[in-house]
């Protein structure tokens, strides 16, 4: 935990550097409370949308052997990484910030609906960047690892994606280094803010399963992505 503790204090010493340098006005290490229904961003305020992927009925992939629910990896995820933004000064928005979707009832067009509303908070919110919180699966029980998906069409967004597959492929826990892939999803083309989907791991391998599964690791690979989206801003 050491480790961790000082790699914190040493990206948040960056942001602050990063920030100051251009004028943006924030104090690394205020504390900032936000979710889906929070009013506007302060001028000069960086707003990331954090997206917790599925919620409600749609509980995604499950785990392989105990069968978690994605949905609820997923939001985990997002809290600890809301926390990571929030603490170095960004206004963090959560999509949902509970385990239920974000559909109204479950009737037929829940999804339609659910991404629908994901469009709208991250419009409302201003956002400078979303990042969408996923787990992978695959046929072949085998593959594993963290995997960043951007809109082809998006050299913000690639760019984006690359920085955060760079610090995911510095964690220990990592067996194979992977490459940024574009993808073809709505979460990436409903803004034109860099928008990226992390995969933060394959449900279908029961390694991924396992460590995706505890507090520790969520806390690990969130402070992953918050710190290869924060090389983005530099």
């Amino acid at each position: 935990m050491k480790f961790i503790v000082f790699k914190k204090s040493t990206i948040v010493v960056l942001i602050a550097i990063i920030l100051s340098g251009v004028a943006l006005g924030l104090c690394a290490g205020a504390l900032v409370s936000a979710d889906s229904s929070a009013g506007t961003a302060s001028a000069g305020e960086r707003v990331i949308v954090i997206d917790a992927g599925h919620g409600g009925i749609d509980a995604g992939v499950t785990g392989v052997n105990t069968h978690v629910k994605e949905s609820d990896i997923n939001l985990a995820i997002a809290k600890q990484l809301k926390g990571y933004f929030s603490e170095a000064g960004f206004k963090a928005v959560l999509t949902r910030s509970s385990n239920g979707g974000l559909y109204g009832m479950p009737t037929s067009g829940f999804k339609q609906r659910d991404m629908k509303k994901r469009k709208q908070i991250i419009s409302d919110s201003g956002a400078d960047m979303v990042i969408s919180v996923h787990q992978n699966s695959c046929p072949l029980e085998s593959r594993r690892g963290g995997q960043t998906f951007y809109d082809k069409n998006s050299e913000s967004g690639k760019l984006l994606a690359q920085a955060i597959q760079k610090s995911l492929n510095e964690m220990p826990e990592c067996v194979k280094r992977s490459e940024a892939l574009a993808g073809d999803y709505f979460m990436l083309k409903c803004t034109e803010s860099p928008s990226v989907i992390v995969e933060c791991g394959f449900l279908t391998n029961g390694e991924d399963e396992k460590l995706l599964s505890t507090a520790e690791y969520q806390r690990n690979i969130a402070y992953a992505i918050f710190k290869g989206a924060v090389s983005f801003f530099g």
